[in-house]
């Protein structure tokens, strides 16, 4: 019965993201991730408990111009658990498994909250690895506070969205069932989440083995101390409207990293589902800006 129910969920996230279900090893752990296409390479990072199928706007046009991989972050989607008391460097080799198991490195990699905090990892303990960051509402500031330690406790042992989630098929069209999810703490113009992100959003949420350890690694973890060691180009983007990060994080980390930084209007957290043209935009342009 589990073996089914996983071959099951590795059909629909494969086809969901139109890219090949791969896996690399990182610390005798499976990885789990998803390749295609040809180009420059492209790495999607996701947030905390999420997974690689929430890049399912951004994908698609992506795969005609680059190599895209999109990574289930340890404990996430259909990536083993992390080990007991992983830090976010433990993450970030999870992701730099991916990029050495796929020989295209250096690579552009994108990281959305969590994502963006672990991209920021892997980019200063393997530089080699890194050519570009789009970092997309980074976690890493804010998220040290105890406001929020208490929230992202709360809210991994709770996980609501895998109480909705099996609803996502039936419902992910219906403008309420999207506010009911999504709003206000996600994101800020529900109607501008389409069925397929709503989709790609949730469809992981059931499976997840182990958000907790990630949620406890990220505030415990500022990126900021070691931000001088970031040596590629990066862009952040963040939305105006963002209810669990603050904008002043945005200035932040783009003054430290003396990176252009993008305000999208009327756009909550979830930026890469919320205003998928946003992110792709920015991505193209930080590779611009890199060749």
């Amino acid at each position: 019965m589990v073996i089914r129910e996983y071959a099951s969920h590795m059909t629909r996230a494969t086809k969901l993201l139109r890219l090949e279900a791969r896996e690399a090893e990182a610390g005798g752990r499976r990885v789990r991730y998803y390749a295609g296409g040809a180009g420059d390479p492209v790495l999607l990072v996701h947030g905390l408990g999420g997974a690689a199928a929430n890049w399912v706007e951004v994908v698609p046009a992506l795969l005609e111009r680059h190599r895209v991989l999109a990574v289930d972050l340890p404990g996430h989607g259909e990536s083993a658990a992390p080990r007991a008391g992983a830090d976010v460097g433990d993450f970030a080799a999870a992701v730099a498994a991916v990029l050495d198991a796929e020989g295209e490195a250096p690579a552009f990699v994108a990281g959305h909250s969590f994502g963006g905090h672990t991209a920021l990892r892997l980019a200063q303990r393997r530089p080699e690895l890194v050519r570009g960051l789009l970092l997309v509402a980074p976690a890493g500031i804010a998220t040290g506070t105890r406001a929020v330690q208490v929230a992202v406790a709360v809210g991994a042992t709770l996980r609501p969205a895998r109480w909705v989630a099996p609803l996502r098929d039936r419902y992910a069209a219906r403008s309420w069932f999207r506010r009911a999810v999504f709003r206000p703490w996600f994101v800020s113009d529900p109607e501008a989440v389409s069925a397929r992100a709503t989709i790609g959003f949730l469809e992981a949420a059931p499976i997840h083995l182990d958000t907790r350890t990630a949620g406890r690694a990220m505030v415990a973890d500022d990126p900021r101390v070691e931000l001088e060691l970031v040596s590629c180009p990066a862009l952040v983007l963040w939305g105006a409207r963002d209810a669990q990060l603050p904008l002043e994080d945005a200035f932040e980390y783009a003054r430290r990293l003396r990176a252009p930084l993008r305000v999208v209007a009327d756009c909550g957290h979830l930026v890469i589902g919320e205003r998928p043209a946003a992110c792709l935009d920015a991505l193209e342009d930080l590779v611009a800006l890199c060749h």
